[in-house]
């Protein structure tokens, strides 16, 4: 639908290409990061690795990416998305091509680890975007679809990996899923530029995009920001929630084999209705609260409300690792995989909601890192608790909880989501 602004000009929808740039970026990052969950009992078998052995490689994977998301989160609001984002991809492109050589558990710890520093760009960077792009009316909605595009890299990962790897052998599926950001890279290049100096963009579409009021300001240090609440809130969460996703990213075909008999010919469908209904969610989410603000409910309310019903939505997966019927055990992971991209959805635009645009970037550099430590005590867990107990229980119980309690610190530290005073 064509939007007109109060003088009666066309807005246009550049921002939009900008967010499908995002999306498409984030496709490639999850593709690339999702590939060794996907492959995991190929390499158990071939390399011998154990539980505690493959949560190891995890667990360096999520150092190097709490460590680059503090670096690259700072460097999106010194360097600029454009630049910053380019330096990301690249870095992780070259770290993911490398696993086709790597020939031990200490070798894939050395290049997952590179992985990480590289990945770690890709969310600061399409919310600095999204911050530059987007009215905050529309925020929830774009960081909804060009996070989905976690979802749809989920979904192609157990369509392309099992196929090549069959086919030319699991080497040769990390070379040729490489070559996927060659494309993207000149592109982005290309095509991205801030609103105020980009020749595509309208004076109605870049009066809409700035149309919420705010002040320039300088780089702002993270000891200033760690002052306010707000920055610990975001932090905290991170910390709660992402190890969730990290863990139905890197162990969910592992549990499909181990409790259901699955393998790598055989647990595509089952992975790809996850992450359908995950996109769905991801979607519905960030739409949900951009709806309730349109209808009038103040900033706090619907960001708040939203998460909450993902939140409940998320507590059945609790049981999942009890279910006997494999169909239902699905619909009860995709259920809380759902929940979460929706309620990450909304989760993301809280920086952007409360801290002005030059702090944004960092603000989410530090949530990234304290959600990525939070990945790396969650890959110990998991990976004690199967060699140890051998069931997904404990597992799932952590993950139905932490959403209602990442909403509860919220909500004790930010009561109102009332913008920061920087002065």
């Amino acid at each position: 639908m064509t939007m007109i602004d109060e003088s009666g000009r066309r807005i246009g929808r550049y921002r939009w290409f900008i967010c499908g740039l995002i999306f498409a970026a984030t496709v490639i990052n999850y593709i690339d990061r999702q590939m060794i969950g996907v492959l995991k009992p190929t390499l158990q078998r071939e390399f011998g690795w154990t539980e505690i052995t493959y949560g190891d490689i995890v667990f360096w994977f999520q150092a190097a990416y709490a460590l680059g998301f503090l670096v690259f989160g700072r460097l999106m609001d010194r360097l600029g998305t454009r630049v910053g984002y380019a330096l990301a991809m690249a870095i992780w492109t070259v770290a993911h091509i490398a696993h086709s050589a790597a020939r031990s558990a200490a070798s894939f710890m050395a290049v997952r680890f590179l992985l990480g520093v590289g990945e770690s760009g890709n969310f600061p960077a399409g919310l600095k975007a999204v911050a530059d792009w987007f009215p905050k009316r529309e925020r929830t909605l774009a960081i909804g679809v060009f996070n989905a595009g976690s979802n749809i890299g989920a979904i192609l990962t157990p369509i392309l990996v099992p196929a090549i790897t069959l086919a030319f052998g699991w080497r040769m599926a990390f070379i040729f899923t490489g070559s996927f950001s060659l494309i993207w890279l000149p592109v982005w290049w290309i095509y991205y530029r801030v609103p105020e100096r980009h020749h595509r963009v309208g004076a109605a579409e870049l009066a809409y995009i700035r149309s919420d009021a705010v002040l320039p300001m300088p780089a702002i240090p993270w000891r200033r920001l760690l002052k306010f609440r707000e920055a610990w809130a975001f932090a905290i969460g991170k910390f709660l929630i992402d190890p969730v996703w990290w863990m139905f990213l890197f162990w969910l075909p592992d549990f499909l084999a181990r409790r259901h008999g699955l393998d790598l010919a055989t647990f595509g469908p089952p992975l790809i209705a996850v992450y359908l209904m995950s996109d769905i969610g991801s979607v519905a989410g960030g739409w949900f609260s951009s709806h309730l603000m349109k209808r009038g409910s103040s900033v706090n309310r619907s960001r708040k409300l939203a998460m909450l019903v993902c939140a409940i939505c998320a507590l059945p997966v609790m049981f999942a690792g009890t279910v006997d019927r494999l169909w239902l055990a699905v619909l009860i992971v995709g259920l809380a995989t759902a929940a979460h991209q929706g309620f990450s959805a909304t989760f993301f635009s809280l920086p952007s909601d409360v801290f002005p645009r030059e702090a944004v970037g960092s603000v989410v550099g530090i949530g990234g890192a304290v959600g990525a430590v939070g990945g790396m005590v969650m890959a110990k867990y998991a990976g004690w608790v199967l060699d140890s107990i051998g069931t997904y229980t404990p597992i799932f119980i952590v993950a139905g909880s932490a959403y209602l309690i990442a909403l509860l610190v919220v909500h004790v530290l930010s009561p109102r989501l009332a913008p920061v005073k920087i002065t």
